[in-house]
């Protein structure tokens, strides 16, 4: 067998899976140019009317034992289908090492998903799918060895890409945006899983603003076009029938439309108050700036290891760093952030002068702080790079 496996990344989101060669280089790991998309909803068992198991059912089965619906058995085939079909089109006929990201809370051995607030659990994901691949003859280098998060992925990525920006830096925080808000983080040079940070450092998705908007929603193509949908009156299922995306929206507000103005001025915000709580939480503890998503949930602590690290720069990736880049000098997204930002650490009685400094020049946000990354498919690229390094690992 050979010693240079071929590594496929795939990125499972809830509609749909993106897989990708991944290469590595003297330089680091990037994307191949082969790449493979397929969404659930085109395979037979796919059930377009399927209803998650009540997400508290599923936290109380995970304790015990899971009883799987046959619709979750049937709404987990589409999947695996679709997974299948995905490594097919990839398949060079080398033994393949694949690296696999996907949403829920994983089983205890990591290779299954034990609740998903919207799909099925597939608790013997894993399994099912070697099976599947063995039975159409494809190879592979080694077994799946776990399953993992599209935010740690994006570390990965940022940390191990030649393009990556979290390698070239002691300190980082990353936020993507895309379905979903994904949180990455590198202290004292080492990539630390949010939860690895649960009790002093929160989720984006964990929060609220003072409004009671979680805070996902601003970070989100889809929260920014249910943003948009507010102002503008119009549905957001006409939205989608007329392909009116984040993108467009941007582009309406840089032609000045009152409803797309106004939907980038919340964005910018909490945008801003969001990045301005993480060099706050890393610096000087959480001070109870945002409500929590779950009331029951247990509210961080004010202490933790980190204690006055000053963040080399934040990193904006996925769609959200698009857009962000895309809005540059049109005053309409990237300059009120920068702006908001600056602002709130200049205010700030919870960063003393010594960050300050660091954070701002003169009155305005250091503008080596900001970084977008370019990216492409981060959690694919972080599941590939993933797998070949618990591969060397063993």
């Amino acid at each position: 067998m050979s010693n240079a496996p071929f590594i496929i990344g795939l990125d499972g989101g809830a509609t749909k899976v993106s897989g990708w060669h991944i290469i590595e280089t003297k330089n680091g790991f990037s994307l191949g140019s082969a790449n493979s998309i397929k969404t659930y909803s085109d395979y037979q068992t796919y059930d377009s009317e399927f209803t998650p198991v009540d997400i508290q059912t599923q936290l109380n089965e995970i304790k015990s034992l899971i009883s799987l619906t046959d619709a979750e058995k049937q709404q987990g085939q589409a999947f695996i289908e679709a997974f299948v079909e995905t490594i097919s089109n990839l398949y060079s006929g080398s033994p393949l090492l694949i690296g696999i990201g996907m949403p829920g809370l994983k089983t205890d051995d990591k290779r299954g998903i034990a609740a998903m607030a919207n799909g099925p659990r597939m608790p013997t994901f894993c399994d099912d799918l070697e099976q599947a691949l063995s039975e159409i003859g494809i190879k592979l280098f080694s077994l799946i060895r776990r399953l993992g998060s599209d935010a740690d992925y994006c570390g990965f990525g940022e940390e191990y890409s030649k393009e990556g920006l979290f390698k070239s830096v002691k300190n980082a925080y990353y936020l993507g945006g895309g379905t979903g808000a994904a949180d990455a983080l590198k202290l004292n040079g080492k990539l630390l899983p949010f939860d690895e940070t649960k009790t002093w450092l929160l989720k984006s998705w964990e929060m609220k603003n003072m409004d009671g908007v979680a805070l996902e929603r601003f970070a989100s193509a889809g929260g920014i076009q249910s943003i948009y949908s507010q102002y503008s009156g119009l549905s957001v299922a006409s939205l989608n029938t007329n392909s009116i995306f984040s993108d467009i929206i941007l582009e309406r507000a840089i032609q000045k439309e009152e409803a797309a103005l106004k939907t980038f001025s919340d964005v910018s915000l909490n945008l801003a108050e969001l990045l301005f709580e993480r060099i706050e939480t890393i610096y000087s503890g959480w001070k109870g700036r945002f409500g929590l998503i779950n009331p029951n949930r247990e509210a961080p602590s004010s202490n933790h290891p980190y204690f006055n690290i000053i963040l080399d720069r934040i990193i904006v990736g996925q769609r959200l760093g698009t857009l962000l880049e895309a809005s540059k000098g049109y005053g309409v997204f990237w300059e009120p952030l920068v702006y908001h930002i600056g602002n709130l650490i200049n205010k700030s009685n919870s960063i003393d002068s010594k960050a300050k400094t660091k954070y701002v020049l003169g009155d305005e946000l250091n503008p080596e702080i900001i970084h977008i990354s370019s990216l492409r498919d981060a959690p694919a690229l972080g599941a590939g790079i993933d797998a070949l390094l618990i591969y060397s690992l063993k």
